[in-house]
């Protein structure tokens, strides 16, 4: 199959992605890339080798920002050839759309017209804060798998538990999480892994919150007994990290390598769209934004 050309929309505050997923699929230039406005990026850039680790089945032709400058600076960056004026003006030049910003408040508007003009799409999380907006732009999707949305951190190798892991911890009776910043935008960093390494536990029994100044805690009974407790503690620095309690043991887990994560979840859409991987579960999406809007 050919290469896929993608189209990638930016910026929101505070989220750098599109200097970096552009970066994996294109490579970079390393001098400009050191004026990124997100030093953690080109650090992490500079410990892979291109053109190795980069994705070679995509590459990222087209960007708009709000800022024609800025378009212009993570072009030069990312190797990208085109900036458009209209986010829009990609529909029929591109194959697939990245939307690379996190606030949420403007994805429907954002990728419903590429959506209704049949294009694969990648929604940064969280698709939306409450179930109502994420089962509207579920609905709009033309075909199953048309629409790609994730926590990368959810592909993280640090958060994919082998069977040996799982049967030396036991049967799971309580998993605590905690990532930083806002429940609204970041709480998916750590409830999407925890559902995927926990599977099924049955319908949720009860969920209850507890909030102080910038700080959420919220506490998922399942059916099955099991407890899951999501923290996200605003202004306090601290790690990405799950801690699952087994009837036999006790397993610590610490998000490091964000290259990868971002990689592999870019992998995997790209996978989609070639038919090599299955479209992601709408179920498992609204199950983790439900929980994400009783937390609020």
């Amino acid at each position: 199959m050919k290469t896929i050309k993608l189209g990638i929309i930016g910026l929101s505050e505070g989220n750098g992605h599109p200097y970096s997923w552009s970066a994996i699929f294109n490579g970079y230039n390393e001098s400009v890339m050191k004026e990124c406005p997100f030093p953690v990026i080109p650090e992490y850039l500079s410990k892979q080798n291109f053109p190795e680790d980069a994705i070679h089945e995509g590459k990222v032709t087209h960007i708009w920002t709000q800022n024609k400058d800025l378009s212009k600076h993570i072009a030069s960056a990312a190797n990208i050839e085109k900036v458009v004026d209209n986010y829009v003006d990609m529909i029929g030049e591109v194959d697939a759309i990245l939307l690379a910003r996190d606030d949420y408040e403007l994805h429907y508007e954002m990728s419903k017209p590429f959506i209704e003009a049949g294009l694969p799409i990648y929604i940064d999380k969280p698709l939306a804060i409450d179930r109502k907006t994420a089962e509207m732009i579920l609905s709009l999707e033309k075909y199953d798998g048309q629409i790609f949305t994730c926590s990368a951190i959810a592909y993280a190798k640090e958060f994919s538990i082998s069977q040996k892991v799982i049967e030396s911890i036991g049967q799971l009776e309580y998993v605590d999480a905690c990532v930083m910043k806002s429940w609204d935008k970041y709480a998916v960093h750590i409830i999407e892994p925890v559902l995927k390494i926990i599977g099924c536990q049955g319908n949720i029994k009860s969920i209850h919150k507890s909030k102080s100044l910038n700080k959420n805690v919220v506490t998922v009974t399942w059916e099955s007994g099991l407890q899951t407790t999501f923290s996200s503690l605003g202004n306090i620095s601290c790690p990405i990290q799950i801690r699952l309690f087994g009837k036999n043991g006790y397993k610590e887990l610490l998000f490091q390598d964000t290259y990868y994560a971002f990689k592999k979840s870019l992998q995997t859409f790209i996978d989609i769209i070639k038919g090599k991987e299955k479209p992601l579960d709408k179920n498992f999406i609204l199950q983790v934004i439900n929980i994400i809007e009783k937390g609020i």
